[in-house]
């Protein structure tokens, strides 16, 4: 699966929207591609997550994620459906009601995969979850 990069801004504080990426188990709630998000380990600065992605068929994998700067989350994979699945999310503050969320991943699937669906799930998959993200945080900083 090809690289890609997306930045979309959100009408939250940045603190919300770090909330709404660290919550991991509330993913499937806003994400309906994502069948469960089970934590595994805990705590600032690194998690290690169990996820099952329901695309052409259920994926399911475990990232390591780590926090190595305030506001950036970055991740690797430990075990699962891919051979390559690196990213991360860098925030940034554009007022105090208002944050720019830069998301980018890097995944190779562990199957064989047409490109041309490939691109289409990348091209249609990602700037929908970033929609979904950004709605999520904009939604519980409105019910504060």
């Amino acid at each position: 699966m090809p690289a890609s990069t997306q930045t979309v801004e959100i009408d939250a504080p940045i603190a919300q929207v770090w909330a709404t990426i660290l919550d991991f188990p509330s993913y499937p709630r806003f994400l309906p591609d994502m069948g469960g998000a089970e934590l595994r380990r805990a705590g600032p600065p690194e998690w290690e997550v169990a996820f099952e992605l329901h695309l052409l068929r259920d994926l399911r994998y475990t990232l390591r994620l780590h926090s190595p700067a305030p506001w950036t989350l970055r991740w690797t994979l430990l075990e699962g459906a891919f051979l390559r699945n690196e990213g991360g999310w860098a925030l940034e503050a554009l007022g105090p009601t208002r944050t720019r969320a830069t998301y980018e991943i890097d995944v190779q699937v562990a199957m064989y995969i047409p490109g041309n669906i490939v691109r289409t799930l990348v091209e249609r998959n990602l700037p929908e979850t970033l929609d979904r993200f950004r709605a999520e945080a904009e939604r519980r900083a409105a019910a504060g």
